[in-house]
């Protein structure tokens, strides 16, 4: 092998942790390593995990296979019960350089998995490459001290910990040095940033100091937020700031006030309204993502009704629906449970009004101007990250002024102007 095989699963999180796994593992030379960066989120993620650490034994008899992230946290049995499974490393643990030395020297337990919750702190990982990527991740913050009823993640990355300011900064310039030009802030529960450091800086000050000392950056983008955590300084920064994309992914999880307490989220389905409505009117070219819960226990039709007719009410147009997945151990798998026909209908339901939404959407932005991030030849991202097919040469990785000739369901088309 030529260098170790990242396998990654889940959040922009993990792909950023991933490119800091890689880094640790290369100096160590692990060579014949496959590593696998592991999630939570539902129990479908760790059977896909399982089934494709499977597949790699057969096919590469001798690699070392080491498995880390938030499934190998919350569940370490789970992956050390599997004979193909040489090592299991935790959150924690997977970020240190120490870890890949004993590997390395051959004096690595097979089980390194320590209590997530004693992490106080989390430090700027400083990653220099993302492969195969044109916009950089940037971690500014990790773990979460919420508890909902659904969630497993706390448990796989601790309480809610930010990264210095100076240090995100200092990251965001090596970063464009390197040559990006977009880069994406990434963490558990973004919004909660700052809470935990001297002063309490909000993510909105952290944004608008970000771009002040970094004018080189072409582009920022924030990963998903909860809506009714922004601060004021945060739409200032919407209100102000041009190259803050105007693309906001909320963390909805329903449309439903009863399923919202249920779920012992913050928010109510008013908040979600409200926010996209007053980002629409500082930014109108704003878009809107939500990640949506389709059948979560008790959910009954007309409680789904009102998360379905959310999509249209706040007007969002990127949905990531999660089919409900009870986690052992967390509140909502001891709730009576919704059928999984049923729940696998909302789901489709919910793919279907998100398709006829992104259509939608991208049908509004025909005979507009944008700047496109060239992702790779041919295809980019509008700063509103509406994807499109490019006519004309373009430097991948590069921003290029296009006019957006037509849409089809999924894609923009458009020529470089």
């Amino acid at each position: 092998m030529s260098g170790p095989e990242i396998v990654t699963f889940g959040c922009r999180l993990n792909a950023y942790e991933s490119e800091a796994i890689r880094a640790r593992a290369s100096e160590a030379h692990l060579n014949d390593a496959v590593i696998f960066n592991t999630c939570a989120v539902t129990a479908e993620a760790v059977r896909q995990s399982r089934q494709a650490i499977r597949k790699v034994r057969r096919e590469k008899p001798d690699a070392r296979i080491i498995v880390t992230g938030c499934a190998a946290q919350t569940e370490p049995e789970t992956y050390s019960a599997m004979p193909e499974v040489d090592h299991v490393l935790g959150n924690a643990e997977k970020l240190t350089n120490a870890s890949y030395r004993d590997f390395g020297l051959g004096t690595a337990e097979r089980i390194r998995v320590n209590d997530i919750f004693s992490v106080k702190e989390t430090a700027s990982q400083f990653v220099d490459s993302f492969e195969g990527r044109v916009r950089a991740f940037l971690q500014i913050q990790n773990g979460c001290d919420h508890r909902c009823t659904f969630c497993i993640i706390p448990f796989g990355r601790g309480n809610s910990r930010s990264v210095p300011m100076g240090s995100v900064v200092e990251e965001a310039r090596r970063l464009v040095e390197k040559g990006f030009g977009e880069i994406v802030l990434t963490g558990v529960d973004l919004t909660s940033y700052g809470a935990d450091l001297p002063g309490a800086p909000t993510l909105g000050q952290l944004v608008r100091r970000l771009l002040k000392l970094v004018p080189e950056l072409r582009r920022l983008r924030l990963s998903s937020i909860d809506s009714v955590e922004a601060d004021d300084e945060l739409f200032r920064a919407i209100a102000e700031e041009e190259r803050l994309a105007p693309h906001f992914h909320l963390s909805a999880q329903s449309g439903d006030d009863m399923i919202l307490k249920r779920m012992k989220r913050r928010h109510s389905r008013k908040d979600t309204i409200a926010f996209c409505e007053e980002v629409r009117r500082l930014r109108p070219n704003a878009a809107f993502g939500a990640d949506l819960i389709a059948g979560f226990p008790t959910e009954t039709d007309a409680m789904f009704e009102n998360t379905a007719r959310l999509v249209d009410n706040a007007g969002i147009s990127y949905l990531h629906i999660f089919p409900f997945s009870p986690r052992k151990g967390v509140p909502a798998a001891r709730m009576p449970q919704v059928s999984k026909d049923i729940i696998k209908q909302r789901a489709a339901r919910l793919r279907e009004k998100g398709a006829d939404a992104l259509a939608r959407r991208l049908r509004s932005l025909a005979g507009t101007e944008q700047i496109i991030i060239v992702e790779k030849e041919g295809i980019g991202r509008t700063a509103c990250f509406a994807p499109a097919k490019i006519t004309g040469v373009a430097e991948i990785g590069s921003f290029i002024r296009v006019r957006v000739t037509g849409a089809d369901t999924t894609d923009l088309t458009a020529e470089r102007i």
